[in-house]
């Protein structure tokens, strides 16, 4: 039995310590995925994943492919036919999308906290805990950054220690976003990531300058929905 807060906390910390291992090629692919926000942005709508972990999934579950579902990358205009099996057929992307995040498991939909660590960790269950269950860094999420090394299921319940994940992580793809998104956050606070050296440092979204427009909107929205 996994420990999911256990979990998280592992996650957290692997979050403060990940460095790229791929920037150029999670650089190019977050451009890409970028591209395609307000489309993500309607699922979020929908279902309150955020849309940079809905962005992410999609590219791990098809290499973002428009043409394939969200839930396991089989065509959304048929029924599925890998798990989760007998989806479909839908009238969109979207709806297919929502119908994976609302109605399949893990339900991420349903989940409230989208602090760093529990996004991380969401995002982990959505592709299966059989990584923890061995406690080693999940190539879901860690491929592409010094967190990962090898070790992949080349099949269901089947693990090779020494096959690499040659598809970059959830986790690189979000540190790629972040740095063309400042917007990008969790539960409306900023990312727990320390900043590296180039990071800018300077006023964003949701870092505005006092009395700027920006903080105005940060505040009408901490007002809103009960932050602080």
């Amino acid at each position: 039995m996994v420990d999911l807060n256990a979990l998280s906390a592992a996650n957290a910390k692997r979050w403060l310590k990940a460095k790229p291992t791929r920037k150029a090629e999670a650089a190019k692919i977050a451009l890409r995925l970028h591209k395609a926000k307000p489309r993500y942005q309607a699922v979020e709508l929908e279902t309150g994943v955020p849309w940079p972990a809905i962005a992410v999934i999609h590219e791990r579950e098809s290499s973002q492919d428009w043409r394939a579902s969200l839930a396991q990358g089989d065509p959304w205009n048929h029924v599925s036919v890998h798990v989760p099996a007998g989806r479909g057929p839908f009238e969109s992307w979207e709806a297919a999308a929502i119908d994976a995040l609302v109605k399949c498991p893990p339900f991420l939909a349903r989940h409230k906290d989208w602090s760093t660590a529990a996004a991380l960790t969401a995002l982990e269950t959505y592709n299966g805990i059989g990584y923890a269950a061995r406690g080693v860094p999940s190539p879901y999420l860690w491929s592409g950054t010094n967190q990962y090394r090898a070790g992949k299921y080349v099949r269901d319940g089947v693990y090779d220690p020494g096959k690499v994940d040659l598809q970059l992580g959830c986790a690189a793809l979000i540190i790629a976003l972040m740095e063309i998104d400042q917007e990008i956050s969790f539960a409306g606070t900023k990312s727990a990531r320390k900043p590296a050296a180039d990071d800018a440092t300077g006023p964003s979204l949701t870092n505005p300058s006092k009395g700027s427009i920006g903080a105005f909107v940060i505040n009408l929205i901490r007002a809103i929905f009960g932050r602080k």
